[in-house]
């Protein structure tokens, strides 16, 4: 008898729709004036402060911390966004646990931070839903920007050109704005659709102007680009997935992390999005505790992260290795993909221990094999479909401090280009900076 593909264990509804809400629902509650208020008063106002030094967009925190003390959350805000436009969605999203609270005096004397990233989110939540946009346009300067990419970096440096009265025209591939903040952030992160509000709030500045399905390359070049507009911010982000190279990997049940937290991001019933019993998620980034976190909350039995170096070199931060570990994910070390099993669907994968030589990661050829009928791929991102006469970096477009790229008129940021962590709270500064750049530029 002829042996078919066997049955996938990857299916939906593993969880009841109630469920499901509680699983997703915020990780952190927002402060209520109480609660912020209490949370404000713990602060030491440290004058030359740590955190906001330790802030990619050097938010004056005590500032914006003083002005919720004293019962101005609003003018907290301001504080807020005249440095970080995405204030709100960094409140939600930024590693404040290797940032600014890390080096907050009352972490470091006594192991509790002064709250920094639920305080922002209270003050930038409070104006955002008064409706009103805090800034307004200079006079029409008569010059246009075209941004390609409408990711934090683009819509930073898309609103604060738009603020110094250019006219920005973005261009973005996708259907919807926000880039990794609406397609590749965990959805317990950001909770009711607060990305796209975000940028619906943002384009209130007016100026702006954003065409959906156009990205570089059919029909969009940067030649014609350089022709049409003043000035060109290419913010495209990063497009490719590497490959695990291992024997397998095209087996039914492998995918993408980032493909994976897309689609979750999108769905409108999370209940019929279909995931493994036995997952597994090989990486140690952001990406993978958002993919293996959400995989569990889905209904998965068995999450494993599969790391190839020891957990101090993680790119995930402590605070969501330990949120993962908190879901019930079995993180595992030193160990590296070799191949995936199974008879057309994947059903276990094969790891190989590894070791450190002269910092770099070598097999020592003791394998293990795991259950796995879902096997997801978080191990970095590369730069693809990028015009030929810019000079690359370590594999991304070189930029400036101010993010001019080789070519005249052109300039880059967000995880495109090279330098910086990638991160929301970094692409903004990125953007900002450029943007800063551009105009003193364009008004010579």
């Amino acid at each position: 008898m002829a042996v078919g593909h066997q049955v996938s264990g990857v299916r939906s509804e593993r969880l009841s729709a109630q469920e499901i809400a509680e699983n997703f629902a915020d990780l952190h509650a927002p402060y209520d004036a109480h609660e912020a208020a209490v949370a404000a008063d713990r602060c030491y106002f440290c004058y030359d402060a740590p955190c906001m030094t330790a802030c990619p967009t050097s938010i004056d925190i005590p500032q914006f911390i003083r002005e919720i003390q004293a019962g101005h959350a609003e003018s907290a805000a301001k504080t807020i966004l005249e440095q970080n436009i995405l204030g709100g969605m960094c409140a939600r999203v930024c590693p404040t646990e290797t940032l600014c609270e890390e080096v907050c005096v009352r972490e470091v004397a006594e192991g509790k931070p002064v709250e920094i990233g639920r305080l922002q989110r209270y003050a930038t939540d409070m104006l955002m839903e008064k409706g009103a946009h805090p800034f307004t346009r200079a006079a029409a300067t008569g010059k246009r920007v075209a941004v390609v990419g409408a990711g934090p970096a683009g819509l930073a440096a898309a609103h604060r050109l738009a603020m110094h009265g250019h006219e920005v025209t973005i261009y973005e591939s996708k259907p919807k704005a926000g880039g990794l903040n609406e397609f590749g952030i965990a959805a317990y992160k950001s909770t009711n659709d607060f990305a796209a509000r975000e940028v619906e709030w943002l384009l209130q500045i007016g100026g702006i102007t954003i065409e959906y399905g156009q990205g570089l390359g059919a029909g969009l070049t940067l030649d014609g680009l350089q022709a049409d507009f003043d000035a060109v911010f290419l913010s495209v982000g990063l497009q490719g997935v590497n490959a695990l190279r291992a024997e397998g990997e095209d087996k039914d049940g492998v995918r993408d992390a980032v493909d994976f937290i897309a689609e979750l991001r999108q769905a409108e019933d999370l209940r019929a999005l279909p995931v493994g019993r036995n997952v597994v998620v090989i990486g140690g980034g952001m990406t993978a505790v958002d993919a293996a976190v959400q995989s569990k909350l889905l209904g998965a039995e068995n999450v494993t992260i599969a790391y190839r170096r020891g957990r101090d070199a993680m790119g995930a931060s402590r605070f969501e290795q330990d949120l993962a570990a908190s879901k019930g994910v079995k993180l595992m070390f030193n160990v590296m993909p070799k191949a995936i099993h199974g008879n057309g669907a994947a059903a276990e994968i094969e790891l190989e221990y590894t070791e450190i030589v002269d910092g770099r990661v070598k097999g020592t050829g003791e394998t293990l094999r795991l259950a796995a009928d879902q096997v997801m791929k978080a191990i970095g991102q590369t730069l693809e479909g990028q015009p030929d006469a810019l000079a690359l970096e370590g594999g991304k477009i070189k930029v400036s401090e101010t993010g001019k790229t080789s070519v005249s008129g052109v300039w880059a940021g967000g995880d495109c280009a090279s330098g910086g962590d990638d991160l929301t709270v970094t692409a903004v500064a990125e953007g900002r900076d450029a943007a800063e750049d551009i105009h003193a530029s364009l008004m010579g």
